[in-house]
């Protein structure tokens, strides 16, 4: 065979290939969906040409779907003008095993196998996730160096969740893409579920409408629908931000806030605890962000929630033994970090001096679902870990850092008298931090010569850290070099930002991100970083790194090795039995 009669079947193949892939059908949820058994999820299959709904045929398993799904189904003549589509909703798989689907229609043809699993019988009783929104590697050590003190090598003490007995590398990665965000990584760990950038509890179609796409029952809705368990939801972001809407929310957009709180009401859980207020209030209401004259704190006071708009009157609330539900909103939009809050009173902490720490938080939140007899899930989300490592402001990180230590802790000492409690700690995704050295005041030269390494760092001079292990002071003569692996342009000045979080970059004339010039007249010697990011972010972006899990208490032994995200939404499931055939 010549060269030219190879190039010919080559060229006929790739015409062939690219033929079958325009007239590929897509089936969500998609190859290698791992379903719970018994939960509520949609079907859908989308054809890239308009087809008679007589012509579909979908089987599972080499049997009529009608044989399997017994819920009726939506056919959509012409979605969008893209072409023909059918959707069954809230189905419901009653056996556990391996599914084949099947759709073909004209000469389109799509295959996708799910994995439906059941749970077994019950092994805990609570079950309380912390997520370190953001959190690294190195937000870990710079807090355990804070905290703890190091001398000759050795840590005097560790983080809470540090020691616990049981460690897992934890996969971010979305359907869509390498890098994920808070929304469809804490969707993984709410439904079981891959899906996409921005999205949370549905599959992303071509729907158009946010709230039209396929959807994925999560952990919050199942409980409230199978069981007789409490919820709770803590954050110290809006409680309408992505991990929090996560729990109770199906959208495309993690942007539709509104939505997001409405849900947050309908969800009926016991506790919900963060900022966001913006969101609860009328359009009326002064700094109200709603679209409408829907007053939810109202409404939650009408369904029965104790209600708590300062630290003061958590405490009081949570601590009242009447209390069996408890709603309460701290700040408009996010709450304050621990720095500002407790040392330097920056940011927002005058507006709002009352704002409760996450550990108060935490333990009111235990205070009141550990009334119900038939136990809880409870989230609680260290939100600004996150919030702080964006803008490359490694110290107000590692302080709330040092916070979800302490929330921990409250967690782990309610477990030694309540130990059927599962308790995981990890993030949702990592950003780019690392440590690699020790900036030293003393040492002469241009700033980046103060960056001592190896045995030039020695260690840093951090006063001992209080009872509630931070330190009084950060801005001494010996830190941590902790720099970002990416970055907008900037000024990079080595010293704590101690009149506010850190903005490395604004908007200039023509649009792009530039250097925020006010550090550089702060610090007149402080280095100029030309950015590694395009142009249009302002801030570092989150990384494809491994997350690490810790977890403690029963079945926490199925947290080992290398996990997807998606695993950790399976042992959660597992434990509280929630797919018992």
């Amino acid at each position: 065979m010549n060269i030219s009669t190879v190039l010919k079947f080559a060229l006929t193949a790739l015409v062939l290939t690219q033929a079958l892939a325009i007239h590929a059908a897509t089936i969500y949820p998609i190859n290698d969906a791992a379903i719970l058994l018994g939960s509520k999820f949609d079907i859908k299959v989308e054809f890239n040409t308009v087809v008679p709904a007589d012509d579909i045929q979908l089987t599972v398993n080499g049997a009529p779907f009608k044989s399997v799904i017994s819920v009726p189904a939506q056919y959509i003549a012409n979605e969008n003008g893209k072409g023909s589509s059918i959707i069954y909703r809230d189905v419901q798989l009653k056996q556990a095993g391996k599914l084949m689907i099947d759709a073909r229609a004209g000469d389109e043809v799509a295959k996708v196998t799910w994995d439906v699993y059941a749970s077994g019988p019950r092994k805990v009783k609570n079950v309380i996730l912390f997520i370190g929104d953001g959190m690294t590697i190195a937000n870990r050590t710079a807090a355990r160096v804070l905290s703890k003190g190091i001398t000759q090598g050795k840590y005097q003490n560790v983080l809470s969740f540090d020691d616990m007995p049981n460690t897992a590398l934890i996969g971010t990665s979305g359907s869509d893409s390498l890098i994920t965000d808070s929304a469809n990584s804490m969707s993984a760990y709410m439904t079981g579920h891959k899906t996409a950038v921005n999205a949370m509890g549905v599959y992303v179609s071509r729907a158009t409408d946010n709230l039209a796409h396929p959807k994925v029952e999560t952990l919050a809705e199942l409980i409230k629908r199978k069981t007789k368990m409490s919820v709770g939801i803590v954050s110290d972001a809006e409680l309408e931000d992505a991990t929090p809407g996560a729990v109770v929310s199906h959208t495309r957009r993690r942007a539709d806030k509104q939505y997001i709180a409405d849900q947050l009401l309908a969800i009926g859980a016991e506790v919900i605890l963060g900022g966001g207020s913006a969101y609860f209030y009328p359009q009326s209401s002064k700094g109200s962000k709603r679209k409408d004259e829907n007053n939810l704190v109202d409404q939650f006071k009408s369904n029965g929630y104790q209600l708590a708009f300062t630290k003061q009157e958590l405490m009081s609330e949570a601590q009242n033994p009447a209390t069996k539900k408890l709603f309460g909103v701290f700040h408009p939009d996010n709450m304050d970090g621990s720095l500002d809050r407790f040392f330097l009173k920056k940011n927002t902490v005058m507006e709002y001096p009352n704002q409760p720490d996450l550990t108060q938080m935490t333990q009111a939140a235990l205070d009141v679902l550990s009334k119900n007899q038939n136990g809880f899930f409870l989230m609680v989300e260290a939100a600004l870990i996150d919030k702080f490592n964006h803008p490359l402001d490694w110290e107000r990180a590692a302080f709330d850092t040092i916070m979800l230590s302490n929330a921990v802790q409250i967690a782990k000492d309610f477990a030694k008298t309540h130990p059927d409690t599962l308790i995981i700690v990890t993030p949702d995704h990592t950003h780019s931090g690392s440590i690699s050295g020790v900036v030293n005041d003393a040492k002469p030269g241009p700033l980046r010569e103060k960056v001592g390494t190896y045995a030039e760092a020695g260690y840093p001079n951090y006063p001992k850290a209080n009872v509630e292990g931070y330190p009084n002071q950060i801005d001494v003569s010996k830190r941590l070099a902790f720099f970002y692996g990416n970055y907008p342009d900037h000024y990079e000045t080595m010293h704590p930002k101690l009149d506010g979080t850190f903005v490395p970059a604004i908007k200039s004339a023509d649009g792009a991100y530039v250097a925020n010039p006010k550090y550089l007249q702060q610090q007149e010697d402080a280095i100029h970083v030309s950015g590694n990011l395009p142009v249009n972010q302002e801030t570092g972006v989150h990384t494809a790194d491994d997350a690490v899990l810790n977890a403690t208490g029963p079945n926490s032994d199925k947290f080992k090795g290398f996990m997807d995200n998606t695993k950790v939404f399976k042992v959660m499931v597992e434990s509280l039995g929630l797919g018992q055939k």
